[in-house]
């Protein structure tokens, strides 16, 4: 395997403790709330905590599926915290937050892939003034339409799910899913709830050429997605799949210029960029 040395803008800094960041890992940890940003080894952890901000992961911390490029764990979940929904309430409260994502692992082990879980989040967190939820969602295997169906009565403000990379290597870097399934939910999304915007995220430097990643823009603009987010992807572990290359940041301005070009409404694209890092952000720069 041949491990290539990170250019310097891929290099981190990260700050000396700071008072802030160490707050929200011990409400998490008190709470047993699960966060997306430290499971998954997000490198913009420092940044969001310090600004208050972070990624909630419903469902447990551990995976149905073993993709090659995830750090989140794998094996047999949990049963359901049915308290969770109260906890988030609680915790976005505290924090207070006014924009929030709401993801999960996979559930296939579960008859409605947790969307049931995911409704009773919705609900809750609904009932705080003002505020605006995104949720990430996993593909929903065997229970796509049903899952579609019950979010219908209790939509989020944006419907985010990642096609994560291209057709021709999806199913070396994605396990037991499907690239088509991925782009079949976001059309379905779209046409039951045409007014939500839908977003999408992928991971460039895993081995894709130039014309498939420009394939996979127009085949995500037909489906109907509003805001694209494209970063660097980052190996975990030496356990994980090794990265490809790292792609220069005048390639993401690039690919943001093609992307808007396209017709999408926002790309957000650099080496750090991650599907919910500055949703905020990215939501209000949708909206105007």
């Amino acid at each position: 395997m041949i491990i290539i040395k990170k250019p310097n803008w891929i290099k981190i800094k990260i700050p000396k403790k700071n008072k802030n960041i160490n707050n929200i890992k011990n409400i998490f940890i008190k709470n047993n709330i699960n966060s997306v940003c430290k499971e998954a080894k997000c490198p913009n952890l420092y940044e969001c905590f310090n600004k208050g901000v972070s990624t909630f992961m419903i469902l447990g911390n551990i995976c149905t599926r073993n993709c090659n490029f995830c750090n989140v764990k794998k094996g047999r979940p949990k049963k359901i915290n049915l308290n969770e929904p109260k906890k988030l309430f609680k915790i976005i409260n505290y924090i207070k937050l006014n924009y929030v994502v709401i993801t999960s692992v996979n559930r296939d082990d579960l008859i409605d892939g947790g969307i049931k879980h995911f409704y009773n989040c919705i609900k809750k967190i609904k009932k705080i003034k003002n505020i605006i939820i995104e949720i990430l969602v996993p593909d929903f295997r065997n229970c796509m339409n049903n899952a579609l169906k019950i979010l219908n009565f209790n939509n989020p403000n944006i419907f985010n799910h990642n096609l994560e990379t291209t057709f021709n290597i999806y199913n070396k870097i994605l396990l037991n899913s499907k690239y088509e399934r991925s782009l079949k939910l976001l059309r379905k999304f779209k046409n039951i709830q045409p007014k939500i915007p839908t977003k999408s995220g992928l991971m460039v430097g895993l081995g894709e050429k130039n014309n498939e990643i420009y394939k996979t823009f127009y085949e995500l603009k037909k489906k109907g997605v509003n805001i694209i987010t494209i970063g660097q992807y980052l190996q975990p572990s030496y356990k994980h799949i090794n990265v490809k290359k790292y792609i220069n940041p005048k390639k993401f301005i690039f690919y943001k210029i093609k992307l808007l070009e396209m017709g999408f409404n926002f790309a957000f694209c650099g080496p750090f960029v991650r599907s919910s890092y500055n949703a905020n952000l990215q939501y209000n720069e949708y909206k105007n």
